[in-house]
């Protein structure tokens, strides 16, 4: 096992990892930026290191800046949680050059998967159904006849990343030209790669992904999540598991799944992405080579500890678990708590003045937040991951509602009343949602 490992993140997935390391009995190293120098994880993390200033290209982007952070702290290996560096090669390649272990993928997987576009072939030579789509583009002329060829709705996607970042549904070609250099800019900010591809725009589909764990012997499918829910292409509640497969589809996909990891020798944590349209016939959209924000949601239904699982296979010894081991029980749900305006989704950073989440039975709290906090315009806008468990469906709706309806929060706006409405909402109580469902329900005010 490893003695001593670099996070190179910020709020509550490094907060995340830094319990898991102390379980595991491995010191921690804590790469932040000045903004971040008094939170959480700064506080609980054995040693730290300030790489930059507040923004994330001088900072949580910066590879030379978490390589020279790794060498000077003297670390066996490098966790990068989700977004900023995780699904980047150089990072991988980066560790590797120093000799420290990068939880996740190799760079030749994350090379591969990390271009949303040729994923999308290896699926498709995989046995995955895909999407129509479009290859990679740099400069927004050169989308403009990919996308008119393709046909509209389309929706443009950022190359490397996720989180909704780049994102843009376009319904025609004048939408297309306008859409793309903003897409481009966003993408880059986000992920230091401009790079865009563009796919046939599936309306009123169910959003399906998962979760697989690997190691150099064996693949490991944890069942699937439903992140359906969402605003802007950004999730805002997942569940597992999902209303929208019956058991031989889990199945099936499920195998399909563990076919392609093997076939491209995927090893550690990793999510493959679905759509599901109307008719029921699932489409391949992506592959997240990184722990995923929802990781809580599985881990609540499975008892598998993902993220221990992403440091044993990091550090040789490989996964505590085989297939046989996998129990799904019950159902978990996850609400997204993020700094923002409830009905117009508008950011709402700033100090928060009063911090309460309670506790009680099936409920578990992923948070970096707390009174006194700052919730900086720099970074995402996630304070905390609320996320209940119940026999059922029903049992775990009823306990996200109580444990929402008596959350306080103040100093700043957040989605718990938009959550709120949510699950007292009967269309989603019915479990038919859509990805346009959040639309819908904002247009029945």
């Amino acid at each position: 096992m490893f003695k001593k490992i670099l996070i190179a993140n910020r709020g509550e997935i490094a907060l995340r990892i830094i319990c898991a390391c102390r379980e595991l009995g491995v010191k921690t190293v804590i790469a932040h930026s000045q903004a971040d120098s008094d939170s959480l994880p700064v506080l609980h993390a054995d040693e730290r290191v300030c790489i930059g200033p507040p923004s994330c290209a001088e900072s949580y982007l910066n590879i030379a800046a978490v390589r020279t952070a790794a060498e000077i702290s003297g670390v066996d290996a490098v966790h990068p949680g989700y977004g900023f560096l995780s699904e980047h090669p150089a990072l991988a390649e980066a560790c590797e050059a120093i000799g420290v272990a990068f939880v996740g993928p190799s760079p030749r997987v994350l090379r591969l998967l990390g271009d949303k576009s040729l994923a999308r072939e290896t699926m498709a030579e995989a046995g995955l159904p895909i999407v129509p789509g479009t290859p990679s583009f740099e400069l927004p002329a050169e989308g403009e006849p990919l996308g008119e060829a393709l046909g509209f709705p389309l929706i443009a996607k950022a190359t490397f990343g996720g989180g909704g970042r780049g994102l843009r549904v376009l319904r025609s070609f004048d939408e297309l030209r306008s859409a793309l250099p903003a897409a481009c800019r966003e993408a880059e900010a986000a992920f230091g790669d401009r790079r865009l591809y563009l796919e046939r725009y599936l309306e009123d589909a169910r959003h399906v992904e998962f979760q697989i764990l690997a190691d150099d012997e064996r693949v490991v499918n944890l069942g699937e999540r439903d992140c359906t829910l969402q605003r802007r292409h950004q999730k805002l509640l997942e569940e597992a598991p999902s209303t929208a497969l019956a058991a031989p589809s889990r199945r099936r996909l499920g195998a399909l799944v563990v076919a392609a990891a093997k076939m491209v020798g995927y090893r550690n944590a990793g999510t493959f992405e679905f759509l599901i349209d109307g008719r029921g016939d699932p489409f391949f959209m992506e592959v997240n080579a990184r722990v995923q924000v929802e990781h809580p949601v599985t881990e609540m239904v499975s008892g598998v500890d993902i993220v221990k699982e992403q440091i044993r296979v990091s550090a040789g010894q490989g996964l505590s678990i085989c297939q046989e081991d996998v129990r799904l029980t019950g159902h978990a749900i996850e609400c997204r708590v993020n700094a923002e305006h409830p009905d117009t989704g508008t950011p709402s950073p700033g100090l928060i003045r009063r911090f309460s989440l309670p506790g009680g039975p099936g409920v578990r709290v992923d948070t970096y937040a707390h009174a006194d906090c700052m919730v900086w315009p720099h970074y995402d806008g996630l304070v905390a991951k609320v996320v209940t468990y119940g026999r059922d469906r029903d049992e775990a709706i009823a306990r996200m509602r109580r444990t929402l309806e008596m959350t306080v929060i103040e100093g700043i706006d957040t989605t718990v009343a938009l959550h709120l409405r949510i699950l007292r909402d009967e269309e989603f109580l019915a479990g038919g949602h859509t990805t346009s469902y959040v639309d819908r329900l904002a247009n029945r005010r």
